[in-house]
C-alpha cells in the first residue's frame, strides 16, 4: 500500500513496485490514478490524517506501507498502531533532519553565523536536529525517532531525501533555470559563485530506493540521493544543454545581493552532500538515473505546465517560498542592463 500515490514520488513509486511484481494499492486523498501506471494497481480514497480512514484503507492488511507523507510524531503513532496488520513500512524523510557539529541546522540558517557547515560527504551517523514541533526539520526527527522506536513492531526504513525533483512537484527547482531559458534571459546570476551544492535526489532514484527496501524489511534511516551532487552552474549548464540554449552566467562572490539577485533555490554558503554508501552496502542500491539523465522528463514537464499561464499560478507554493524568484528588473538593475 502506498500513501500519497499520487504526489511527485508517490507516482513513480506505484510504477516501480508494480513492475516488480508487487499486488500495489494506491492511496490517496482524491483516490486518482496516474495515467502511467499499470491496469491491475488498485486505488483508495483515505485522508492520511483520518486515522479511521488509513486503518479502513489498511484492511486486513499489508506485507508493506509506502508512506511519502508522514510527518511528526501522531503520523508514527499513526503507523504503530497498525503494526498488527503491516509487515513493514518504508517512510519518506529528509536531509533537513541533520545539523551541524556546532548545532546549527537548515532552520538556523537566517540567524548571523546560522549556516550549518556539514562534513562532505555526510553519512547517516551526523547528528540531527531535537526533536520538536517548531519546524519542519524538527518534527521530521520526531517522526523518524519514534519509528525507530518501534522497529521491533514494526521494521521501518526512514529515506532521507534531498533536493527532490522531477515532474508533478510543487516547489520545482529547475523551473529557475528553465522560465529564464523560455523566457530567452540570456544572462543569469548565481551567489557563493555558482559553487553551491545541495545534493538533488530525482523522484525515480528515490522510488528504486523504496522498491529495493521493501523487499528487504529493516529498522533503519538511510540517505536518499542521486549519484552526484552538482553545483548550481553546472545544473544551470545541463538544463542548457536539454534546452538548446548558451547562457552567460555571472557569478556573484559571497551571498545574493538585494532584492535577492543571485539567490537560487539550491543557494548554501556551505555544501549540503551526503553520502550514499549505507544504501548500497544495505540495499544493494544502483541509481535509477543520473541528474542529467533526469532532465529531459522535468524539463518538458514545466514547459508544458507554463503553457500560457503565469509562474504563479502554475505554482503557488513555490511562488510563496521564492516570491522574487523572477525579479528580472532587480537583475537587469544590478547588470546595468
Amino acid at each position: 500500500m502506498v500513501v500519497g500515490a499520487t504526489g511527485q514520488i508517490g507516482r513513480p513509486a506505484v510504477a516501480a513496485l508494480a513492475r516488480d511484481g508487487w499486488e500495489v494499492t494506491a492511496v490517496s486523498r482524491g483516490g486518482g490514478r496516474d495515467e502511467g501506471w499499470p491496469a491491475e494497481v488498485r486505488t483508495a480514497r483515505a485522508d492520511r490524517a483520518d486515522d479511521a480512514a488509513l486503518a479502513a484503507a489498511v484492511g486486513e492488511g499489508c506485507e508493506v506501507l509506502v508512506d511519502m507523507v508522514a510527518y511528526g510524531p501522531e503520523h508514527a503513532r499513526q503507523l504503530v498502531a497498525l503494526a498488527d496488520r503491516v509487515g513493514s513500512a518504508v517512510v519518506v524523510s529528509s536531509v533537513s533532519v541533520y545539523e551541524d557539529d556546532e548545532g546549527r541546522g537548515f532552520d538556523t540558517q537566517g540567524e548571523p553565523g546560522g549556516f550549518p557547515e556539514y562534513p562532505v560527504p555526510m553519512d547517516e551517523g551526523q547528528r540531527t536536529v531535537a526533536p520538536g514541533e517548531s519546524s519542519y526539520s524538527t518534527r521530521k526527527v520526531a517522526l523518524e525517532r519514534e519509528l525507530l522506536a518501534a522497529g521491533d513492531r514494526l521494521p521501518t526504513t526512514l529515506l532521507r531525501a534531498g533536493a527532490v525533483h522531477g515532474p508533478h512537484s510543487p516547489l520545482p527547482r529547475e523551473l529557475y533555470f528553465v522560465k529564464r531559458n523560455l523566457d530567452c534571459r540570456n544572462r543569469r546570476v548565481l551567489s557563493y559563485g555558482g559553487e553551491s551544492r545541495f545534493h538533488t535526489a530525482n523522484t525515480h532514484n528515490i522510488a528504486e530506493l523504496i522498491r529495493l527496501a521493501a523487499l528487504r524489511p529493516g529498522s533503519r534511516a538511510l540517505n536518499a540521493c542521486d549519484p552526484e551532487a552538482l553545483t548550481a552552474a553546472e545544473m544551470g549548464a545541463a538544463i542548457d544543454a536539454v534546452m538548446g540554449v548558451t547562457t552567460e552566467t555571472v557569478l556573484l562572490e559571497g551571498p545574493p545581493r538585494k532584492q535577492s539577485v543571485g539567490r537560487t533555490p539550491w543557494s548554501t554558503r556551505h555544501p549540503v552532500v551526503v553520502d550514499m554508501s549505507a544504501a548500497e552496502r544495505e540495499l544493494d542500491y544502483r541509481p535509477a538515473l543520473s541528474y542529467a539523465e533526469s532532465l529531459p522528463e522535468t524539463v518538458d514537464w514545466l514547459t508544458r505546465k507554463l503553457d500560457q499561464r503565469d509562474w504563479r499560478e502554475a505554482f503557488p507554493a513555490l511562488a510563496r517560498v521564492y516570491p522574487d524568484l523572477f525579479d528580472y528588473s532587480a537583475e537587469d538593475a544590478f547588470l546595468n542592463v
